[in-house]
């Protein structure tokens, strides 16, 4: 895995569960968004194959990708005079005609989504009158509208306030819970995640230190310890001896109990 030729983490073998929500934790440059790029298909592996269900990433067209995968990225909506009925519905788009028009079935699959989220109420409002979180919900019910089993957010509740990045993760955890959504985010959140996520996936810079001075725990391997970055994957409770290694500060402490990074 790499961007602009220059590998950022690798070799690596993992799995996404049907149902889960997982997230990528890493410290900046560790390649969490380079990971999200080439798994959505907007850059190719240096090496290696990415499969959705028995079918490999690089063989499927581009419109039949709109329907096995929805991406929610980090920007800033910045779309003046469009309703946030009007962004759902931009969703639909792997299944409109040539015209782009909605159909009565897409209009409830959009209706669907909005009530899902629960910004039903504001489905008329501007999207540039809407907060930051209100907004983030507008781009997860698009990502819903779009019927992709797999979902893929780059950090979703960046910009967000304390409460309402607790309400983001819980929504993403019930929809992967009650709809059966892969859900993959990207987030610097550790604690908001270590409390929400079904899986891990760690990923870090290879530096001599990690590898030299501790070892991972029995059965859960770090991958990838070859100059190009470590990578391991697992429950919040099964990474405990090797979360650590990850986040790296004199100023911190993990506490394996409470699932959190204490400052000293």
């Amino acid at each position: 895995m790499g961007y602009a030729g220059h590998a950022v983490a690798g070799p690596m073998t993992v799995e996404l569960g049907e149902g889960q929500l997982c997230c990528l934790l890493g410290s900046n440059g560790a390649g969490k968004s380079t990971l999200l790029r080439t798994m959505a298909a907007f850059q190719s592996p240096l090496s290696g194959e990415i499969w959705l269900g028995r079918q490999r990433l690089a063989d499927i067209p581009s419109r039949q990708l709109g329907t096995m995968v929805g991406i929610v990225l980090t920007d800033r909506i910045r779309t003046p005079g469009i309703t946030v009925r009007d962004m759902v519905g931009m969703g639909r788009s792997p299944y409109t005609n040539f015209w782009g028009r909605l159909t009565e079935e897409d209009n409830r699959q959009v209706d669907e989504a909005m009530q899902q989220v629960g910004i039903t109420r504001f489905a008329d409002r501007q999207i540039g009158a809407l907060s930051d979180g209100e907004r983030q919900k507008v781009m997860i019910a698009k990502a819903l509208a779009q019927q992709t089993p797999v979902i893929l957010l780059d950090e979703p509740t960046a910009f967000l306030d304390f409460p309402s990045k607790v309400e983001v993760m819980l929504l993403l955890s019930r929809l992967a819970h009650e709809m059966g959504k892969s859900i993959l985010l990207s987030t610097h959140d550790l604690d908001l995640a270590l409390q929400t996520a079904d899986q891990l996936w760690l990923v870090a810079p290879q530096t001599p230190p990690m590898r030299e001075e501790t070892p991972p725990a029995d059965g859960l391997p770090i991958m990838g310890e070859d100059g190009r970055g470590l990578f391991a994957v697992g429950t919040p409770r099964e990474l405990t001896d090797v979360l650590p290694l990850y986040f790296p500060s004199r100023h911190l402490q993990f506490d394996p109990q409470a699932l959190r990074f204490n400052i000293l």
